[in-house]
């Protein structure tokens, strides 16, 4: 299997003449250069810093047979869902906050349009500890979780392990490895160092556990300025670093604009119906250009 990007540099991966191992690029470019057909891909953020224009791309592109894995499924997968480009869906919880259903999601999990998808359903603290085991390059995590669930019943990459020290039984889930890992920040500098701060999720444990990333911001900058409680990866951890204003739109992005609500609860009318969705594509995604 192959080796994620940091598990590179770790392994002796230098980078000649002290220059940027981040590729500073297009959107286009990155998406069209990173993630391929049949990809197990992770988009992340966790209500804030969606990486909305990223999974836009990739619908434009028309990726096809993704495995996507995202922890909170909301509009961008119900998009990238009903545009075709999955076949399999890897979470913890779905739904459009604040809006209800995810209309394009529950069609193709329930009827199989625009195509079947197989689902893999974990909680909330199985997925961290899953990426989070994938960051720190092992094998699975141990954890006390899913007691009194039935998705040990339903999901077959849950299981158990006898602690050698105590005896006492806990729950095992593998390490999340995706081939693309997938995020949003506010800045990087020209190196491609990456400055992110506010509610930042999973972002860093999905980057590092990734074996190959791509992160779109709203500016690159000369200089990043220190902000209380920010989040900095290093350029050695990335692969790709695409600008995107307003990339994260209509979730927000902290210091740079608010969430949009009402583009939240207006996505429930449109996700409803096959031909108005269908029309949304061709207005707001095949007929727009990425930066």
């Amino acid at each position: 299997m192959a080796r994620s990007h940091c598990e590179q540099i770790r392994a002796g991966r230098e980078c000649a003449g002290g220059a940027s191992l981040a590729d500073i690029t297009t959107l286009a470019r990155a998406v069209a250069e990173l993630v391929h057909d049949g990809d197990s891909v992770a988009l992340e953020g966790f209500t804030h810093l969606i990486p909305m224009a990223a999974g836009q791309e990739i619908i434009r592109q028309r990726r096809r047979d993704l495995t996507l894995i995202r922890m909170t499924p909301d509009l961008i997968y119900d998009q990238m869902i009903g545009a075709g480009c999955a076949s399999a869906l890897v979470f913890s919880w779905g739904g459009n906050p604040g809006g209800g259903s995810l209309h394009r999601m529950r069609e193709a999990m329930q009827d199989g349009w625009p195509g079947p998808l197989r689902i893999e359903e974990h909680s909330h603290a199985g997925m961290a500890n899953r990426y989070a085991a994938g960051a720190s390059g092992l094998p699975f995590a141990v954890m006390r979780g899913y007691t009194g669930t039935d998705l040990v019943e339903h999901t077959a990459t849950i299981a158990t392990v006898t602690c050698p020290f105590t005896g006492e039984v806990l729950t095992a889930v593998p390490a999340l490895n995706p081939d693309v890992g997938i995020i949003h920040a506010q800045r990087a500098d020209r190196r491609g160092n990456i400055q992110m701060w506010g509610i930042t999720g999973v972002q860093k444990e999905v980057v590092l556990a990734s074996r190959r990333s791509l992160v779109t911001v709203e500016e690159i900058v000369d200089t990043l300025d220190p902000v209380p409680g920010a989040v900095v990866l290093p350029d050695w951890a990335v692969t790709a670093v695409a600008v995107a204003p307003r990339g994260a739109y209509p979730s927000y992005a902290q210091g740079y604009y608010d969430r949009d609500n009402a583009a939240y609860r207006a996505w429930d009318e449109v996700s409803r119906d096959r031909d108005r969705f269908a029309a949304w594509l061709s207005d707001n995604v095949y007929g727009t250009v990425s930066s």
